[in-house]
């Protein structure tokens, strides 16, 4: 199913490059998809638990994207180095539904979704600034921003270190900065704003509030999360 909302052209592209490492964080405002119809399919969809994520998933089509696959094609050889395309790996909706005192300890800490460069994430918010954005972080042990497949022994044994000199992350979604990560970067939700970085990158949702687990499918935190992988 197709939901145009607004010529492509009329789509803006921002290109950012995080931190000292310059990974590309691009945000494209002004989609030409018609969000309210999904959103309302969103808030009567059957969810489930998702093994690692802070709540529950169902999985959409990736054809919705498809009144943006156009910029997605260019933003994807221009700024990833993606000049054949890419294939959707998972389509998600995914809603925030575990409270702070709940989340495991790798909940609680900026994370990364996989370590190939190809990998990208593709995150569309559909709520406002209310909502809670996502940011980006680099490791202080370390240094690291991206966590690189030859990285990751190394930013491992610098996680159990920070846990040795500084104890166990407090019971709360991470945000900002502490003496473990700096912030690097953040991005605001806003009503149909699709933001695209590398799966190797840092990252935290930043999670305002959490309504009950019952109202969540409701009222929650609302995103779809799509995972691609850069063809050869």
């Amino acid at each position: 199913m197709t939901y145009l909302r607004a010529p492509v052209d009329q789509t803006s592209i921002t290109v950012k490059h995080l931190g000292n490492e310059g990974e590309p964080l691009v945000i494209l405002d002004n989609c030409p998809i018609d969000i309210e119809p999904i959103v309302q399919v969103a808030r009567q969809a059957s969810y489930a638990p998702a093994h690692g994520y802070p709540g529950i998933r169902c999985r959409i089509s990736s054809t919705y994207l498809a009144p943006v696959a156009p910029i997605l094609k260019q933003v994807l050889a221009e700024h990833f180095g993606l000049p054949n395309g890419a294939k959707v790996e998972s389509c998600d909706f995914s809603i925030v539904t575990i409270p702070p005192e709940e989340l495991t300890e790798g909940q609680r800490r900026p994370h990364f979704d996989a370590s190939e460069g190809n990998v990208l994430a593709l995150l569309h918010f559909v709520d406002g600034p209310e909502s809670g954005g996502t940011s980006f972080y680099r490791h202080r042990r370390t240094g690291f921003e991206a966590i690189h497949p030859h990285r990751a022994a190394q930013f491992a044994q610098g996680v159990r270190e920070d846990e040795q000199e500084f104890g166990p992350l407090p019971p709360a979604y991470f945000h900002g900065d502490d003496e473990r990560y700096e912030m690097i970067g953040h991005v605001d939700p806003g009503p149909n704003r699709i933001i695209l970085y590398r799966g190797r990158q840092l990252h935290s949702g930043h999670i305002p509030h959490v309504p009950h687990p019952d109202l969540a499918p409701a009222q929650g935190r609302l995103t779809i999360n799509t995972f691609l992988i850069g063809q050869d």
